[in-house]
């Protein structure tokens, strides 16, 4: 059993040595597999295209947490039109973390007015086996239509803020972990101080019923003003092997106003210069019962 153990230790660190190395990471990488993903759905139906790009360990909120293969796997067929386009993404320094944002629509006939409108968040993983980026997490929100289109926010990976692959292989994750639980912890405390001290300046912050928050400043003037209070517990945690990009989700009982309802988070962490991870995304998805 020990050596199972170590053999699978100095596999990881080998891969994390493969990664460390690559220098041909673009952003467009991930904006590719989304625009793909998209095409899939038109011609194979939302089933089948998730199912073809699904990371093994991928999961979905229908409402709570299944895993993807094991959703779509278990459903004849899921009908209507679903078409979305990413606005908003980044991709880690090595290429195996990244993510996508963007509206969406989704039409369950051939009525216009039965259009659903929104914004998704995907996060992807490189499989090493094929090369290729797969779909890790997928929720989104409703809102009404958005007025006015969103504005492309890509930027590649800064690779000053690559670190070299950890002798400790599950040490990535335990930073991560502790980091998400101490903003749940925080939360309980203020909101907005938590928000205050781990916002990343180019935050987003998506809620259900609104369109996405940009900005510090507009995310807590909307917690304030909306009488948001969070408690929050971390499910799980990931991160790249280039130690840059982050992600974690998990379940949260938020009190908004007079009104408490349960649903699940996830959020996009990215190291800043001093070494800090800060929140660059977050979104809830409502668990409706």
């Amino acid at each position: 059993m020990k050596r199972i153990v170590l053999t699978s230790i100095i596999l990881i660190s080998l891969c994390g040595s493969v990664l460390a190395q690559k220098t041909n990471v673009d952003v467009t990488q991930v904006i590719d597999a989304e625009k793909a993903f998209n095409k899939l759905v038109e011609r194979k139906g939302i089933k089948d295209a998730f199912l073809a790009v699904a990371d093994p360990e991928g999961i979905v909120f229908k409402p709570r947490i299944v895993k993807i293969t094991d959703f779509y796997g278990s459903i004849d067929s899921q009908p209507g039109i679903l078409k979305w386009e990413p606005k908003f993404g980044r991709i880690s320094a090595n290429g195996d973390l990244a993510f996508t944002a963007g509206p969406y629509t989704y039409q369950n006939s051939k009525n216009d007015d039965d259009k659903v409108f929104g914004d998704y968040v995907s996060v992807w993983r490189l499989d090493l086996n094929d090369n290729k980026l797969k779909l890790l997490i997928d929720l989104g929100i409703q809102h009404p239509e958005s007025e006015q289109e969103e504005i492309p926010d890509f930027r590649q990976p800064d690779t000053s803020k690559r670190t070299a692959p950890s002798k400790d292989p599950f040490n990535g994750k335990t930073i991560i972990l502790a980091t998400d639980k101490t903003f749940n912890n925080e939360l309980t405390r203020s909101v907005l101080a938590s928000y205050k001290e781990f916002l990343s300046p180019e935050g987003r912050y998506y809620f259900p019923g609104f369109e996405p928050i940009t900005g510090p400043d507009k995310i807590m003037k909307f917690i304030d003003n909306e009488g948001i209070s969070i408690s929050a517990k971390t499910i799980d945690v990931g991160r790249a092997s280039s130690g840059d990009l982050a992600y974690s989700y998990g379940t949260a009982r938020i009190r908004k106003g007079e009104i408490v309802s349960d649903y699940n988070y996830v959020r996009i962490w990215e190291i800043d210069a001093d070494h800090k991870w800060d929140i660059l995304l977050e979104v809830f998805s409502a668990v409706e019962q």
